[in-house]
């Protein structure tokens, strides 16, 4: 499907639409790639944790940079209006020579850490657009080392600084006393205001391609090119709802909450999501999600968190890019998709609701609307994923902090014709795997253990993924905080597929005693020679496992994911000398 065939009335003609629109993405890929090469940590540099985004002056989107994450490319038309909110409401204007800093999450951000530089993009004297990066930052000046684990914030003063529409440059002259504020309360200040400025750097270069690409065309065709895309892509989603079945899906899982906690309220938390579609547009309702819990952060902003969970989800089943190729990511996608989501909330708190901590709750959101959706078009989800954790770990060397964030690898479920992908990001996460070089080579932690787990494989005609293990030693005194989920409910199997296996997490001192950790930890302290273990969690199975082909259960039992004992008990499998059984396979099966 391409432009040509879907076009209604264009305003500017497809050669020259597919052009801007590839000139546009570059754009977009340059200022990431830019950011990653100059930014100074792992979380940015090796784990790829920020967006790249170029907007019109409504703060719509115009492309994103397709390498970043989905957390923090999406929520860029948030932020630009979450800034021009704040700026109208003091009375203040965009100027040239403007940077502007944000990193509100009830104005547009996705959580505090994830901070945003604005920079306006100027035709002489008129405003025409803007461009933003975001980035995961290791410290906020929160109330312990590290911007994620901060699991025990009563509201969102104890998150860390709070930036709101803040001029770091005002007309090209820098703000200095901004910058000192920086220093003097962030830890590791050298790394994060590092990474800030690499960020500028970044936001500049797009800002001048873009203006370099309206001089190239003219400013009257690169904004109607622009619609035509968001024409385009709104038509592409309207079709692939269209093709939907009209009707309601509902679908509730449950989050682990604070498992430790005495109060009910901050346990076993529901997230239900209904989906109505009717004819070429659809409704998702979040009524009957857990309210908000007003002392503890696992809440999730509704813009810059919920929205995305939603919309990248919706958008990567319906319009899977090996069927459609490259759609244009734009604000054209979101045009056919209301929201309704119930103030005070788990997804839409009231300020000052603490949200510090909504990653993994919102990959549980994202995970609850593909289980809805799976009743309308099974074959183009995946089975429950295993959820993600995050780890900060943290210290301090001759007065000095360093600071360290571990993205924590999930795994996917299932899918109709393919298994489970193994100790990965999921859906909106999207971060890649940290190297061990490189963390060892930073940082006075040794990795004694990195690989997939044992046994611990949700069985189905195509297997979960397989969550990993870790395992960490502190080579010095240090601590470490943790948000993490799924250490009591597994991932969900589907059509006769195999729950998925929980998270575990185990602190082991030097002297040999062990404990059992629930997923979310506040900052604890070690001493030199303890050491972290984390399992990962695997994801469900899809199918009845009795249709597997025994071939590939072989093949799980050669990698060691199964034992051959597992394989005849999940899969009816019997093997014989390193082979497949047929005669007896069959028989077992059968029986």
């Amino acid at each position: 499907m391409n432009a040509q065939s879907t076009a209604a009335a264009t305003r500017v003609d497809p050669v020259t639409a597919a052009v801007i629109h590839g000139a546009l993405e570059t754009i977009a890929m340059e200022m990431g790639h830019k950011l990653m090469r100059m930014s100074y940590s792992s979380i940015i540099r090796e784990s790829e944790d920020f967006g790249a985004a170029l907007t019109d002056v409504q703060g719509r989107q115009l492309c994103e940079c397709r390498m970043s994450t989905p957390l923090q490319s999406g929520p860029i038309p948030g932020y630009v209006r979450g800034i021009l909110a704040a700026l109208q409401g003091r009375g203040d204007v965009v100027r040239p020579g403007d940077v502007i800093m944000h990193n509100d999450p009830y104005g547009g951000a996705s959580h505090g850490p994830d901070v945003a530089f604005c920079v306006p993009v100027f035709l002489d004297t008129t405003l025409i657009g803007f461009s933003v990066t975001t980035a995961h930052h290791l410290d906020i000046g929160a109330l312990s080392p590290g911007s994620c684990g901060i699991v025990d914030a009563v509201d969102t003063y104890a998150e860390g600084l709070q930036f709101k529409a803040i001029k770091v440059v005002s007309q090209g002259v820098r703000n200095d006393a901004v910058w000192s504020l920086l220093r003097d309360n962030i830890r590791a200040s050298d790394l994060v205001v590092g990474d800030m400025e690499a960020q500028i750097k970044a936001a500049e270069i797009g800002a001048a391609r873009y203006l370099e690409l309206v001089h190239k065309f003219g400013l009257d065709v690169v904004n109607g090119a622009y619609e035509d895309l968001l024409d385009y892509s709104e038509r592409l989603m309207r079709k692939a709802i269209a093709d939907l079945p009209d009707g309601d899906y509902t679908a509730t899982t449950y989050l682990d909450g604070y498992l430790d906690d005495a109060d009910p309220s901050r346990r076993d938390l529901p997230i239900m999501v209904t989906i109505r579609v009717r004819g070429d547009s659809l409704v998702v309702d979040l009524t009957g999600t857990a309210p908000q819990v007003p002392d503890k952060p696992v809440n999730m902003p509704l813009h810059g968190t919920v929205d995305c969970a939603i919309w990248l989800t919706l958008r990567s089943i319906l319009l899977d890019s090996s069927l459609y190729g490259n759609i244009p990511q734009n604000s054209g996608l979101t045009r056919p998709i209301e929201l309704l989501v119930p103030l005070g909330s788990l997804a839409n708190p009231i300020f000052p609701a603490p949200v510090i901590a909504r990653f993994c709750t919102g990959n549980q959101l994202a995970d609850t609307v593909m289980k809805a959706l799976a009743q309308a078009v099974p074959k183009q989800v995946s089975a429950g994923i295993g959820n993600l954790r995050v780890i900060a770990f943290s210290g301090l060397d001759q007065g000095k902090h360093w600071v360290h964030m571990e993205i924590f690898e999930g795994s996917y479920g299932g899918r109709c014709d393919k298994d489970g992908m193994d100790a990965v990001d999921t859906l909106y996460a999207n971060t890649r795997n940290n190297p061990i070089e490189d963390m060892e080579s930073h940082l006075p932690i040794r990795v004694d253990r990195y690989e997939l787990r044992n046994d611990a494989m949700a069985a189905g005609r195509t297997r979960g993924g397989i969550g990993s293990v870790r395992e960490f030693t502190f080579l010095t005194d240090g601590g470490f905080s943790v948000e993490g989920e799924g250490h009591k409910y597994k991932p969900w199997g589907f059509e006769g597929g195999a729950e998925g296996h929980t998270a575990g997490l185990t602190l082991i001192e030097r002297n040999g005693d062990r404990t059992e950790m629930v997923s979310k930890v506040p900052y604890h302290k070690v001493k030199a020679g303890d050491r972290l273990l984390a399992l990962g969690p695997s994801g469900g199975g899809y199918g009845n496992p009795l249709e597997r082909d025994p071939q590939a259960v072989l093949a799980d039992v050669r990698e060691g994911y199964i034992t051959s004992e597992r394989a005849a008990a999940d899969y009816g499998v019997v093997l014989h000398d390193g082979a497949v059984d047929l005669a007896a396979t069959e028989a077992h099966r059968a029986a």
